[in-house]
C-alpha cells in the first residue's frame, strides 16, 4: 500500500506518557500534530517473508522501468536504437546541412591525416597503421555511433598505453609487434560492446575527475618526452616512468644534433601560433585545423629542397587501402587484458564525457551506453582492417563542432578524405621529417597538461588536490598502470570514508518559524533543554552505523553552544532522528538500532524518529522497529516531534509541583477554563504562524514559544 503522509493538521492528537521517560501523566493540553501513516506489512507478505517481499522489490525497481520502455517501443524506435545514424538522415536537410558538413569533415580530415602518422610512431607502429585506424572505424562509428560531431581515431593518449605495453613483449620492429596492437583492437571492442550491452559505463563513475587529470597530465608529461628523441637526433629508452627518459636524454647529450631540433621547434613553434590565432579569432578558426598539415608541407618542402642527412624521414609507406584479414597471435590475449581494461576506460571517461558534452551543445539526447556500443563496433571492424584502437579524440572533435559539423556525415566525409590520402599521397609522405611528426605529437598533448585543474582544487577542495597530486606522482615516477591504480584505489579510499562516517547534524529551531536547521549552519537557529534533535544525511548500513551511534552517544553529553529554550531540565530525555536524507537502512543498521533503543531505554531516554521514507518506513516496520520503539514516536515532520517530547520534558520537571498542589487543593472552575483558553490560545497562534514572537507571562506554559534569553 503506498504510505499516505497528509491528514487533518487541526486533528488533536492526547499523548500520554512514556513510563520510561517520566512515569507520570501528562498535561492536559491538546497538541495538533499531523498523523504518521504506517504500511500495512500484511501486504508485502508475511512476517517471515521479508526476504520475498524484499526480491520482489527489487525486481520491481531493476525492470519494471525497462519492460514498460521496451513495450512502448516501435519499430522505428528499433531501428534508431541498433542504427543510430538512421535518426539524422531521416532528417537530414540536404540545402541546409550538406555544405557545412562537407566544410567540416575536409577539415578535420586535413587534420587527422599527419596526426595519425604521428600517433602510430607514439605508438610504436608504422605510420601507415595510424592512417588505417582513421579509416574504417571512421565509416563504422558513423553507422553506429549516436554523437553526430565526435571525430574517432588514434589519440595520444590510447598510443601511448599502447606502446607501453606492448614494449613490453616485443621489439617495435617485429611483426608481432604489429599483430598485437591489431589484436588489442579486437579485444577493446568486444570489451566496449560488452559494457555497452550490459549498460555498465556507471562503473567508470567511481573515478574521480582529479584522477583522471592528474593521469592525463602525467600521461601528457611522458609523451613528450618521448617524442624528445625526435628532436635531439638520438634514440631514447622506450618507457612510461619519467625518470629512465631523463637519465637517458641525459646519457645521450653528447650526440645532440642541432638541425632536428631547429627543425622540430620552429614547426612547433608555428603550430601553437596558428591554434592560438585559431581559438582568439573566430575569422581565423580555420587555422588551427591547418595547424598540422602546415607543420607537414613546411617539412617536406625544406626536406625536398635541402636534403638535411641529420634530419630522419618517415620513409616508404604502402599505397592502398588496407585489405581483410583475422586478428593474429591470440596466445598473448591474457597479458593484453588489463590494458584492454584501461583503454576502454579512457573511452568512456573522454569519448563519452566529450560526446555528451557535444550532444547538450546540439540540442540532441546521448546514451552513453549506447555510445559505448558504436565505439566498440567500430574498433571491432577496424580490427579486420588492421587498425589499432582508435577512441574519440578532444582536439579534433573540437574543431568538428567549430567548423559547425551537424550530423554523422562530416565523419563520412573525413573518412574519403583518409582514403584519398591511402589511395593517392602516400608516395609524397615518404619526405615527412619526424621531427614534424613529432612536434604535431608535442602540440597535442601540451592543452592535456590540466595546471589550471590543480590551481581549481587547491582553492576549493584540498583533498580532490591531493588526489590529484598523487595521481600524477606515481603515474610519472611509477608508470602508467601503477599510477591508474593507485589513483583508483586512492579515490575509492575517500568514497568509503565519505560513506561510512556521513555527515550528522543538531538541528534547531528557526526564530518565528517550525523550520530545523543544522545549528552550526544557522548560529540563530535554538535548540531545547532535554531534546537532541539530530538529522542523518546518509543511508545508514553496516559500514556507517557505529560511527552514528557514537556520535549520538557524544550528543548526550557534549552541549551545543546555541541557545536554549523551554524547561530547564539537567539531561537530555529525548532523541529525535530526521530520517528524511536517509533512502535506505540496512539489516546491520536495523539490529544496530534495536540496541540503541535499549540503551536508550536503560538511561531513561525516548528515542523518536521524524519523517522516514517509504522504504525504510516499511524496513523498520517489518524487523520490529516500529513496535519496538511505539507507532506513537514516530512522527510526519521534526516540529511534531518536539511538540510531543517538549510536553513530556516539562511534565518531568513539574510532577514535583503537581504533588504540592494536590495538597493545596485543586484550581476552581473558572481558573481550569481560563488556563484551557490560554493553552488554546497559543497553540492555535504556533500552526497559523502568527504572534510567534509575542512574549509571553509564563515561559513555561507554551515552551514552543519561547522569548529570547
Amino acid at each position: 500500500m503506498e504510505i499516505t503522509y497528509a491528514s487533518p493538521s487541526s486533528l488533536d492528537l492526547l499523548r500520554s506518557s512514556s513510563p520510561a521517560a517520566s512515569g507520570s501523566t501528562m498535561p492536559v493540553r491538546p497538541v495538533k500534530i499531523i498523523p504518521l501513516q504506517h504500511p500495512d506489512t500484511t501486504s508485502y507478505g508475511s512476517p517471515g517473508g521479508f526476504g520475498n517481499s524484499s526480491s520482489s522489490f527489487w525486481s520491481n525497481s531493476l525492470f519494471s522501468g525497462a519492460r514498460g520502455k521496451i513495450k512502448r517501443m516501435t519499430f522505428v524506435d528499433w531501428i534508431d536504437m541498433f542504427l543510430p545514424c538512421c535518426r539524422w538522415i531521416r532528417t537530414y536537410r540536404w540545402r541546409e546541412y550538406f555544405q557545412i558538413d562537407l566544410m567540416a569533415g575536409t577539415t578535420v580530415g586535413i587534420m587527422l591525416v599527419p596526426q595519425a602518422m604521428s600517433y602510430a610512431k607514439l605508438a610504436g607502429l608504422d605510420p601507415i597503421y595510424g592512417l588505417y585506424s582513421g579509416f574504417v572505424p571512421i565509416f563504422i562509428y558513423a553507422i553506429f555511433g549516436s554523437s553526430r560531431q565526435l571525430a574517432i581515431g588514434p589519440v595520444a593518449l590510447v598510443s601511448l598505453l599502447v606502446s607501453n605495453v606492448l614494449s613490453q613483449i616485443a621489439d617495435s620492429s617485429d611483426a608481432l609487434y604489429t599483430e598485437l596492437a591489431i589484436l588489442l583492437a579486437l579485444m577493446v571492442g568486444i570489451l566496449e560492446c560488452i559494457m555497452g550491452l550490459l549498460r555498465l559505463g556507471w562503473l567508470i563513475r567511481f573515478i574521480s575527475h582529479s584522477v583522471i587529470s592528474g593521469f592525463t597530465t602525467a600521461s601528457a608529461i611522458v609523451i613528450a618526452l618521448s617524442q624528445a628523441k625526435y628532436f635531439l637526433g638520438y634514440e631514447i629508452d622506450r618507457s612510461s616512468e619519467i625518470v629512465p627518459i631523463m637519465k637517458s636524454i641525459i646519457a645521450g647529450a653528447d650526440q645532440f644534433s642541432w638541425p632536428p631540433f631547429v627543425m622540430g621547434s620552429v614547426i612547433l613553434a608555428i603550430i601553437q601560433t596558428m591554434k592560438f590565432l585559431g581559438k582568439s579569432s573566430k575569422p581565423l578558426k580555420f587555422l588551427r585545423a591547418m595547424g598540422p598539415l602546415t607543420a607537414v608541407v613546411l617539412g617536406t618542402t625544406f626536406v625536398k629542397i635541402y636534403h638535411p642527412p641529420t634530419i630522419t624521414l618517415v620513409g616508404d609507406i604502402p599505397q592502398g587501402i588496407p585489405g581483410f584479414s583475422i586478428p593474429k597471435s591470440f596466445q598473448y590475449a591474457k597479458s593484453l587484458i588489463p590494458t584492454a581494461f584501461l583503454i576502454t576506460g579512457v573511452a568512456i571517461l573522454e569519448s563519452v564525457g566529450i560526446a555528451k558534452a557535444l550532444a547538450a551543445k546540439n540540442g540532441y539526447e546521448l546514451d552513453s551506453n549506447q555510445e559505448l556500443f558504436g565505439l566498440g563496433v567500430a574498433n571491432i571492424f577496424g580490427s579486420f582492417f588492421s587498425a589499432y584502437p582508435a577512441t574519440g579524440s578532444f582536439s579534433r572533435s573540437a574543431v568538428n563542432h567549430e567548423s559547425g559539423a551537424k550530423t554523422g556525415l562530416s565523419g563520412i566525409i573525413t573518412g574519403i578524405i583518409m582514403c584519398c590520402a591511402l589511395l593517392f599521397l602516400t608516395p609524397l609522405f615518404e619526405y615527412i621529417p619526424q621531427c614534424a611528426l613529432a612536434a604535431i605529437v608535442i602540440s597535442a598533448v601540451m592543452s592535456l597538461v590540466d595546471y589550471e585543474e590543480a590551481i581549481f582544487l587547491w582553492r576549493v577542495d584540498k583533498k580532490d588536490f591531493l588526489l590529484w597530486t598523487i595521481t600524477t606522482a606515481t603515474t610519472l615516477f611509477l608508470g602508467i598502470e601503477i599510477g591508474v591504480l593507485v589513483g583508483v584505489g586512492v579515490s575509492l579510499a575517500f568514497v568509503i570514508h565519505e560513506s561510512a562516517n556521513p555527515h550528522i547534524a543538531v538541528l534547531g529551531r528557526l526564530p518565528g518559524t517550525t523550520v530545523y536547521r543544522n545549528i552550526e549552519q544557522y548560529p540563530e537557529a535554538y535548540t531545547y533543554n532535554g531534546i537532541v534533535i539530530v538529522r542523518i544525511d546518509a543511508p545508514i548500513y553496516f559500514a556507517n552505523i557505529s560511527y552514528i551511534k557514537d556520535r549520538l552517544q557524544e550528543y548526550e553529553v557534549v552541549t551545543d553552544k546555541s541557545a536554549k529554550r523551554g524547561p530547564e531540565v539537567e539531561r537530555i530525555y529525548y532523541v529525535i532522528l530526521e530520517l528524511a536524507p536517509v533512502t535506505y537502512i540496512d539489516s546491520s543498521a536495523v539490529q544496530a538500532l534495536k540496541d540503541l533503543h535499549h540503551e536508550y531505554k536503560s538511561r531513561d531516554i525516548q528515542m523518536a524518529i521524524s519523517n522516514p521514507n517509504r522504504e525504510v518506513l516499511l524496513t523498520l516496520s517489518k524487523s520490529g522497529v516500529v513496535e519496538l520503539i511505539g507507532k506513537e514516536w514516530y512522527f510526519v515532520r521534526v516540529h511534531d516531534a518536539v511538540q510531543v517530547c517538549l510536553q513530556h520534558v516539562q511534565s518531568i520537571r513539574e510532577s514535583p509541583k503537581s504533588s504540592d498542589q494536590s495538597r493545596e487543593g485543586k484550581p476552581n472552575f473558572f481558573q481550569r477554563i481560563l488556563k484551557q483558553r490560554a493553552e488554546d490560545l497559543l497553540v492555535s497562534e504556533l500552526e497559523s504562524g502568527s504572534n510567534t514572537n509575542k512574549p509571553s507571562d509564563d515561559p513555561q506554559s507554551e515552551p514552543l514559544l519561547s522569548r529570547r534569553s
